[in-house]
């Protein structure tokens, strides 16, 4: 059996195991489900329960991507990490943040792991991200305990609109990264499911756009290493200002090759295909309108 992965499949708490999925609220009897944030409100008791518990994948059905929601679609909180690769910040002609730079992708923008998304204007950019599941719940967490408050890592994508995102002085992040389907989010990989020697603070992160003539090419190509602040250094600096909260998502910031870094600058238009995979979790895919 491959990598189990948690979802939300046509807003019901799901198991994912390659192309079958399997339904938690009937599997567990009612314990778990189906609200996907049942999951993660006590997740050592779900992580418990999986792995105690002999799954009957029998009885599991075949699904289909776009069928797939958000796994957390009411999150109390989203944070998102700016300027976390050291490319990034050069490519964006922006000095090398001395803490987070934290902003928010507003809950109505999430969305699921193969949609179409509607082009705002003609600057709208892509951003490839590990997306960090926060399971324990907990404030002032240390460093070497903040990889034991994650329920697990997901592949996301920081749509942005550069038009919205730069308006005004100061500039406002959150309202040009928050429009319909502009937070993408897939399945969630468990800890204990990533591939056995991966370095979870090692993941090759990578995008790729297919056009309308049908030729595709990387466009991000690094490594969750190289960020600044590390996922354990980002649970343990949130912390020390919020409580994180079981569901939190975190958006950890994007490795080079976006396009307002690019010269000439480049942007999505409609008929292209992004694809975004990181080691051990996955791919997602938006189809651009």
């Amino acid at each position: 059996m491959s990598a189990v992965r948690v979802a939300s499949l046509k807003g019901r708490l799901s198991l994912l195991s390659e192309d079958h999925a399997l339904d938690v609220a009937t599997a567990s009897a009612g314990r778990f489900g189906p609200e996907p944030l049942s999951a993660y409100d006590d997740w050592a008791g779900f992580c418990e329960w999986m792995s105690s518990v002999s799954l009957d994948w029998s009885s599991a059905a075949l699904f289909s991507t776009i069928d797939l929601d958000t796994p957390v679609a009411r999150p109390s909180q989203i944070f998102a990490i700016g300027l976390n690769y050291a490319e990034h910040a050069a490519e964006s002609n922006m000095t090398l943040p001395e803490h987070p730079v934290v902003f928010t992708k507003f809950a109505s923008s999430l969305t699921g792991a193969d949609v179409e998304v509607t082009l705002t204007g003609d600057r709208v950019d892509w951003e490839a991200e590990l997306v960090v599941v926060i399971g324990e719940a907990g404030r002032d967490i240390r460093v070497e305990d903040s990889w034991d408050h994650v329920a697990g890592l997901a592949v996301g994508q920081d749509i942005s609109d550069r038009t919205v995102q730069t308006r005004g002085n100061p500039a406002q992040f959150s309202l040009g990264k928050s429009f319909a389907r502009f937070a993408p989010v897939g399945p969630v990989t468990p800890l204990s499911q990533l591939p056995a020697g991966t370095n979870p603070d090692a993941l090759h992160i990578r995008s790729v756009l297919a056009d309308t003539d049908g030729t595709s090419r990387i466009l991000q190509d690094g490594s969750t290493a190289d960020m600044i602040f590390s996922v354990s250094e980002i649970i343990h600096r949130l912390s020390a200002t919020v409580e994180l909260r079981s569901g939190d998502l975190i958006f950890t910031g994007t490795p080079s090759g976006v396009g307002l870094g690019r010269s000439p600058q480049e942007f999505l238009s409609a008929g292209q295909v992004l694809t975004t995979e990181i080691e051990g979790l996955g791919s997602i895919t938006q189809r651009m309108v």
